[in-house]
């Protein structure tokens, strides 16, 4: 059993205010693999106080961009050397398969190098070329220096499904724009975080730059409402994070919001089954269907309509279901007993709706009874006004929604509160991109190509403001200044 008895707090090893330990319980048979310190309201203003003092008057922020970024590739290598570790502690944790937990160690390894980059060629001070050919002659020559600085102290909030890959996209970034952070992160994952805090601790970073704090919503939100946070980065419900927009309007703080999804596959009428059904076994069910990005209504022309299902059908049957441990699982349980209700009851409710349940069903998956799980489902004939349409549900349930022809397909796509992610598959790449540019989300993969950390990542309409990844992630804990000087100065 793993412990973490205190609470790393602005680079060390600190004793809660609060000593009473979580229970951090197995989503697949309830037992207990871990105890862990929870943060209250004292530890986080211990925790933005020293913050604050590392950012108005310690070095980091007055570093070279090249030590920080050294420091970052410190960090990312010895995450790298623990990769097993952390895969299998999140399939602990979380319930998530092995075989994705296992997988989204390079892409850790993608999304941090894809940051590096960014910053080797970020314009941190730049000298742009003078206007002064179409100033009038009476306006004095001036020489601008436009810097990028951070912004200040970051409260990061992540949410429990993928807790690495969540904590490393705000981190990094904000730690090489020479911010300092706050990281909370959810008690789901008190004991995954608990070895991201010692690998901060071994990269070496200033006092006060980093603090981690497992914590429940009501800290969350003490935090982000901290008169001394003067950045909110944030991944998690749409819900929660209308409540953290308003809170960051009212107090005028900077934030970022990557929120929820329900994400469509459009699958044209010349596209081969062979491969973009195996596609979607990735694309749609991944983390256990517990994912902002998983692209869980599929739209099918009319004219293979039977076809996409029962392949959908077939797919979704040969999936084994179990002990996340297990290499050869693919659907683990869901992370929290109330999770898996709720996916239940969206099961219960599409039955109610009219939709035609072809495989799964509101019943645990014999012999798992004790575990978090709930039986892969696919639902056909659904009206793309059905809440099981609409609303995302975050566990393994698809629906197939027909279309008449690729115009009808793109309103059915665009026709969602959401604009996280999307997909289309065609035998045509090149007609398949025209009718990506036609979606309104922030991501659209052509025929399951995986997202590049190089581009920037995030939603339009309620999925969320700002983007993460590469350039434009990194940009997000910048802000402008303009220094004029005589054009005869120095």
């Amino acid at each position: 059993m793993i412990t973490y008895d205190c609470l790393y707090i602005a680079g060390s090893w600190a004793a809660p205010s609060d000593p009473e330990l979580l229970d951090i319980r197995s989503p697949h048979d309830q037992a207990v693999i871990g105890r862990a310190a929870q943060a209250r309201p004292a530890d986080v203003d211990r925790a933005v106080a020293a913050a604050r003092a590392a950012f108005d008057e310690g070095p980091w922020p007055r570093t070279a961009p090249a030590e920080r970024i050294a420091a970052i590739r410190r960090l990312n290598a010895l995450r790298e050397a623990d990769a097993e570790r952390i895969a299998d502690l999140v399939s602990a944790e979380n319930g998530s398969a092995r075989w994705f937990t296992r997988a989204g160690q390079p892409g850790l390894t993608r999304q941090a190098e894809a940051y590096l980059r960014a910053a080797e060629a970020f314009g941190w001070e730049e000298t742009p070329e003078s206007a002064s050919e179409s100033a009038p002659e009476s306006a004095p020559a001036v020489r601008t220096v436009v810097r990028r600085e951070p912004v200040g102290v970051v409260a990061a909030v992540i949410p429990w499904n993928s807790p690495f890959s969540a904590a490393m996209a705000k981190i990094v970034p904000a730690l090489l724009a020479g911010n300092t952070v706050v990281l909370k992160v959810s008690p789901e994952n008190s004991l995954s975080m608990g070895l991201l805090a010692d690998l901060l601790d071994r990269a070496g970073l200033p006092e006060g730059v980093i603090s981690v704090l497992p914590a429940d919503r009501q800290t969350s939100e003490y935090l982000v409402s901290h008169r001394d946070i003067d950045k909110i980065a944030f991944t998690g419900s749409t819900l929660a994070g209308r409540r953290i927009a308003a809170i960051a309007g009212e107090q005028l703080k900077r934030v970022s919001l990557e929120l929820g999804g329900k994400s469509a596959a459009i699958i044209l009428p010349d596209t081969d089954l062979g491969r973009a059904v195996p596609g979607l076994k990735f694309a749609s069910l991944l983390n256990n269907g517990e994912s902002c990005i998983a692209q869980t209504r599929v739209l099918a022309p009319r004219s293979r309509y039977e076809e996409v299902v029962t392949a959908l059908k077939d797919l979704v049957e040969s999936l084994k279901v179990g002990d996340p441990a297990d290499p050869d699982t693919f659907i683990g349980p869901m992370v929290r007993r109330d999770q898996q209700q709720r996916v239940r009851d969206y099961i219960e409710l599409g039955i109610r709706e009219g939709a035609r349940l072809v495989t799964g069903g509101p019943q645990v998956p014999p012999g798992l009874e004790n575990g978090n799980y709930v039986t892969p489902t696919v639902f056909a004939d659904v009206d793309n006004s059905f809440r099981i349409a609409q609303e995302e549900i975050f566990g393994p349930v698809l629906v197939v929604i027909p279309y008449d022809d690729e115009d009808h397909a793109v309103r059915i796509a665009n026709d969602s509160e959401y604009g996280l992610s999307g997909g289309v598959w065609s035998a045509d790449e090149t007609h398949a991109l025209e009718v990506a540019r036609r979606l309104r989300t922030g991501t659209v993969t052509v025929n399951g190509a995986p997202i590049s950390f190089d581009g920037p990542f995030g939603g339009h309409k309620a999925s969320g403001i700002g983007r993460e990844y590469g350039m434009a992630g990194l940009a997000q804990y910048t802000e402008y200044k303009s220094v004029t000087l005589p054009a005869s100065g120095v």
